[in-house]
């Protein structure tokens, strides 16, 4: 009977090439991207899950309490040792300080060869290790002073075959030139590219001061990002019990009278990359919504094949007439139908799979993924495979199924069937609002995706960021940097130097307290502190408010604030603020002037308050201001002077304009998905609204002859056509535009300085939609427009 079926659907689908070419078209599309969004899904979500007890491991968070709360990943270098100490909570505590771009040098006979670590390198404690799933492929661990374990990659790139245990490696801290050298003893397995640390190079944690004195083991102060510390909690124990010991482990190691007091959280090994209000990298919200974009074209596809299998049925009408007159049953012939949306179905899932292989490549670079298909080694995958094919073989052919069984023998066979026997006009145009819907709703996330992106990357930052070159300062002495600026200002294209310790708008800014003209507490908001020489103001353009710029002498202690610093403090005025006495990090000083408020990170963050001051400490960068005509011969030279003064060091640059758009990578990511998966939904609509549109020609046959007959016009038959889609637009329409304001609204709200959803935007998507449908149906509409009447009424 099975194969019966199948001979029966094959000769069927092949006289129907047209239809059938349509309908695995459409699905194909659909199930592609659904196939392509699991995989993406599945790859997000799946980070970090490979740790032994991941469920247990947490990272802990600190933040300086205030009246606002921000928090980090870092914690003082003492504190992992006194939970231990203090409590019987946690099972296993690592620590890990990274240094991200930095440069490692490897001694070769006769020469040294230099590699610059963009994902830096870690300092790791052997608990961190026991902890985390970064096993070994051969040596030991680095536990004792002075030694280092690195990836097969990384001992391949550093020592080509030779062996890497054994031989010698040296680290230089950018911060102050300090070298130091570590023996291999291991060699790690390479890292799985669904985890978020990156390092490929651990050192001893025991030489961790001796690389940066500031990380020292007693000091309570020293929060900075770089030192992280991972627990892994007894069972039994949550997060929540151990927050709620953080307030009197604080009040025991910070004394109250001191400005700063600090508060912990814990934060879930499984939520780190899904935070990005700390250093995410994707939110889950935007997985739910990739998820049901994939959802909703799986239905496009699914109502597109109703539609024009729907449309196909009366030209059947006669088939099945005769089928049921020789004995066939309702079920036999609904199976029948079933068989043939299940080789249409199946073919197409077959084509979406080479498709979705075949576009893999393009979507890796595109996302910043390392996606891939595996359809045997992948258990997830041979699940939803099958699942979703049985699922829309049921959703798409159980509608089309019932309509075609249940059609009366005589009145199929006499020819007397109309729209109505065949499921309903009516069901039909509502199939093709329901494509359409999702089409507009899919059009204006994408246009106002887009317009928030032109207008954050686009509007005053209250700073310039074009033409600006951005170099590191890896040596920090006034030799180095005196050297630097003499040989970049006296080149020609270059308009201003200036040494600062980060841009006007970057992720690596110091947060830290404020007290200002002798009030007894700190204030109860933190400020942002960023180095910066005198030439910082007028090179990147800020704007005084008040007073006066920082002095030449970078010993001199000064600040300047700007003007968002000013209203935290309760002033009426920048001017009132002109040379008050403030302590910021612990340190006296006066505020000289006031800098008018400008954006210090991407538009998702209000601005806040900042502070600027000299010192050469802080300088591990040099802005370059370049004129712009002259970009092109300025860079050679500039990497000219930067190789004379570090002649020990790999050069590197970054253009200001392109790191603050990787602002919005998150951002621009989701822009292209959604342009992506609305261009498909649109191709599938218009495939369902040609079949919508080739059934009413069928149906108004006889009245387009009889018109045409009584003289009408061919471009009133169009119109004939035309108003009917133009209704089932504007419902579309109707239903999409509620929706779509509410969900990107809610987007919006994301951005603390964002544009408002105009008339506008709807008024594009509409007139999309339109020009899509028009030249969708146009021809097809004339083809009917253009049928000789007297073929028409022969017809009927």
């Amino acid at each position: 009977m099975l194969m019966n079926y199948l001979k029966i659907a094959l000769r069927t689908l092949q006289r129907n090439k047209a239809y059938t070419l349509v309908n695995i078209l459409g699905l194909t599309l659909g199930l592609a991207c659904a196939i392509l969004i699991f995989s993406l899904v599945k790859y997000h979500l799946s980070f970090d899950d490979f740790h032994p007890g991941k469920d247990r491991i947490y990272r802990v968070l600190s933040a300086v309490q205030g009246a606002s709360t921000t928090w980090q990943p870092g914690i003082p270098p003492p504190m992992t040792e006194a939970m231990l100490s203090d409590y019987t909570f946690v099972e296993k505590a690592g620590r890990v300080a990274t240094f991200k771009d930095q440069l490692v040098s490897v001694p070769q006979p006769g020469a040294v060869k230099k590699f610059q670590e963009e994902a830096g390198f870690s300092f790791a404690d052997p608990a961190f290790f026991s902890m985390m799933h970064y096993p070994l492929a051969k040596g030991d661990l680095a536990t004792e002073p002075n030694t280092a374990v690195i990836t097969e990659r990384v001992a391949e790139k550093y020592f080509g075959n030779t062996v890497a245990i054994g031989r010698t490696l040296r680290v230089i801290n950018r911060f102050n030139n300090n070298k130091l050298d570590f023996r291999i003893t291991g060699i790690l397995q390479n890292l799985p590219a669904n985890t978020d640390r990156r390092q490929e190079v651990y050192l001893s944690y025991q030489n961790l001061h001796d690389f940066h004195s500031g990380f020292a083991k007693d000091n309570w102060y020293q929060t900075s990002a770089i030192h992280q510390s991972y627990l892994l909690l007894k069972p039994g124990l949550t997060a929540a019990m151990v927050n709620s010991s953080f307030p009197a482990f604080s009040n025991k190691y910070y004394n109250q009278q001191q400005d700063t007091r600090f508060q912990f959280s814990l934060q879930p090994l499984s939520d780190i990359h899904f935070n990005t209000e700390i250093d995410g990298k994707v939110a889950r919200q935007h997985l739910w919504a990739l998820s049901l974009t994939g959802l909703f074209l799986v239905i496009t596809a699914c109502v597109n094949f109703i539609n024009l299998a729907t449309a196909q049925a009366l030209s059947r009408s006669k088939e099945i007439g005769i089928r049921k007159v020789l004995g066939s049953l309702r079920l036999q012939l609904f199976r029948q139908f079933i068989t043939e949306t299940a080789i249409i179905a199946t073919s197409a899932m077959i084509l979406a799979f080479v498709l979705a292989v075949a576009m893999l490549p393009y979507v890796n670079h595109l996302f910043g993924a390392t996606l891939s298909i595996r359809l045997f080694s992948d258990v997830q995958l041979m699940i939803f495979l099958p699942v979703l094919l049985i699922a829309v073989i049921l959703f798409a052919g159980s509608y089309p199924g019932l309509i075609l069984a249940g059609f009366q023998p005589v009145a199929a066979l006499k020819g007397k069937l109309s729209h109505r026997h065949a499921g309903g006009l009516n069901v039909r145009k509502g199939l093709v609002v329901t494509q359409f819907a999702i089409s507009q709703l899919l059009i204006i996330g994408t246009l106002v995706i887009a317009n928030q992106m032109r207008y954050a990357k686009h509007a005053d930052l209250g700073f310039q960021k074009d033409a600006m070159v951005m170099l590191p300062v890896p040596v920090r002495d006034h030799s180095a940097t005196g050297t630097l600026k003499a040989l970049l200002t006296a080149t020609p294209g270059v308009e201003g130097v200036t040494f600062c310790g980060e841009e006007p708008a970057g992720h690596e800014t110091y947060i830290t307290d404020i007290r200002y003209a002798g009030r007894q507490k700190p204030e109860d908001f933190t400020i942002y502190l960023k180095g910066a020489d005198n030439r910082y103001v007028p090179v990147f353009g800020l704007q005084m408010a008040a007073g006066r710029n920082l002095s030449p002498v970078d010993t001199s202690r000064e600040y300047l604030i700007n003007e968002t610093t000013v209203k935290k403090l309760g002033l009426s005025s920048p001017e009132q603020a002109i040379n008050q006495e403030v302590r910021i990090d612990g340190r006296k000083g006066l505020i000289v002037g006031v800098v008018k408020d400008f954006h210090n990170r991407s538009f998702h963050e209000p601005i806040v308050p900042i502070c600027l001051t000299s010192g050469l400490g802080w300088y591990g960068r040099c802005a370059v201001k370049v004129d712009a005509d002259r970009l092109s011969a300025v860079m050679p030279a500039i990497e000219s002077a930067w190789a004379k003064t570090f002649p020990d060091h790999l050069y590197k640059y970054d253009f200001l304009d392109e790191k603050i758009a990787r602002f919005y990578q998150l951002d621009d990511m989701l822009l292209r998905l959604i342009q992506f998966f609305a261009i498909v939904a649109i191709v599938i609509g218009c495939m369902g609204l040609y079949g919508l549109v080739s059934f009413m020609a069928a149906q108004k046959t006889k009245e387009v002859g009889v018109r045409k007959v009584m003289g009408a016009s061919v471009q009133s038959i169009l119109w004939l056509f035309g108003k009917e889609f133009g209704k089932l637009l504007l419902i579309a329409f109707a239903i999409a535009a509620p929706i779509a304001w509410y969900v990107m609204s809610g987007w919006l709200q994301n951005f603390a300085y964002r544009i408002e959803i105009g008339v506008g935007i709807y008024a594009l998507a509409v007139l999309v939609t339109i020009i899509v449908a028009v030249l969708s149906v146009g021809y097809r509409s004339v083809q009917a427009a253009l049928m000789n009447p007297m073929r028409s009424l022969r017809s009927e």
